[in-house]
């Protein structure tokens, strides 16, 4: 009764109107139709892993609409952007709710009165990698289904960013480690590394240590890094990059080959950050074509932290 419930509820708030391309006025923010809540009818959890303690994870629980828990999340309201992005960061229903199936959907959108608003999350809990452990960060990330046509512009990342930025070392010195990163619709998955300084230096920048993997479709996928610390030598350690459990980046101690900079990525707090940019120098901005709303939202299933036994 619960569930059926939950899902008449979900289409009486339905707005049905179409996506409106970034041009024309799109005020409601749609709730899910009914096709759309069979396909994440089952609650989300984060797996447990053999050899592996589950330490911190978030499987965003809650009734359609409502916002993250604050207690986990700073919800970032601003104007101001890096990268020459154009979006305003709102907590706003349309731009940050739960789904009422244990995901959490961060949707840009636009209008003639506010143009580009979306949203990002940033994590109260910070994680620092163990010693002597393998940490493992993960999430289960689906896109919306707008056609890349409709995505000029969108930018959404999962990605972990040194605590030290939070008290004054300024980026790309407090380390970056980019999880997942996705552009323009298209269908690549991005991972990269982010160090020292800008531009150049030990990490390239502002390209930072880079790879990328084929993503065969929007559907949910489990994008993962693990931070390598059992060997003693930090030459010998490493950070590796995992789509659905298949290796496709990783970086040692040994290639930044500076114990400061690897002191920064792998031994000190990070924190966990969603969101969804739109424009920038890395994709480019929005055109006529661009669409917002559900078919370009990211949706998240679950995010979780985990160390080796």
């Amino acid at each position: 009764m619960e569930r059926r419930f939950d899902i008449i509820e979900a289409i009486n708030r339905r707005s049905w109107g179409f996506p409106a391309p970034f041009s024309v006025i799109n005020t409601c923010a749609q709730a899910p139709t009914l096709a759309y809540l069979v396909t994440i009818a089952a609650a989300w959890q984060a797996p447990a892993y053999s050899g592996y303690t589950r330490v911190w994870f978030d499987p965003f629980r809650g009734n359609w609409g409502v916002s993250v828990n604050t207690n986990t999340w700073n919800v970032i309201k601003r104007d101001k952007n890096y990268n020459n992005e154009i979006q305003k960061y709102t907590g706003d229903q349309r731009n940050l709710r739960l789904s009422g199936r244990s995901t959490v959907q961060l949707v840009p959108q636009y209008s003639a009165s506010t143009k580009w608003t979306s949203a990002r999350i940033e994590s109260k809990y910070t994680l620092t990698p163990a010693v002597g452990k393998i940490t493992r960060v993960e999430a289960s990330i689906k896109f919306g289904t707008n056609a890349a046509s409709r995505k000029q512009g969108i930018w959404p990342a999962f990605w972990l960013l040194g605590d030290s930025n939070r008290r004054g070392v300024t980026w790309p010195a407090c380390g970056e480690i980019d999880i997942m990163e996705n552009i323009n619709g298209q269908s690549i998955g991005y991972a990269s590394l982010h160090c020292d300084k800008s531009p150049g230096g030990i990490c390239n920048e502002p390209t930072g240590l880079a790879a990328q993997t084929s993503l065969p479709d929007t559907n949910y996928h489990v994008w993962r890094v693990q931070i390598d610390r059992r060997n003693s030598n930090w030459k010998s350690q490493s950070i590796t990059w995992y789509m659905d459990g298949k290796v496709f980046h990783k970086v040692t101690g040994a290639k930044i080959n500076d114990a400061k900079t690897w002191k920064a990525l792998a031994y000190s707090p990070l924190y966990v950050i969603l969101n969804v940019a739109v424009g920038g120098d890395w994709p480019g901005n929005p055109n006529k074509s661009t669409y917002g709303d559900r078919g370009s939202m990211m949706e998240v299933g679950y995010v979780a932290h985990y160390v080796s036994t």
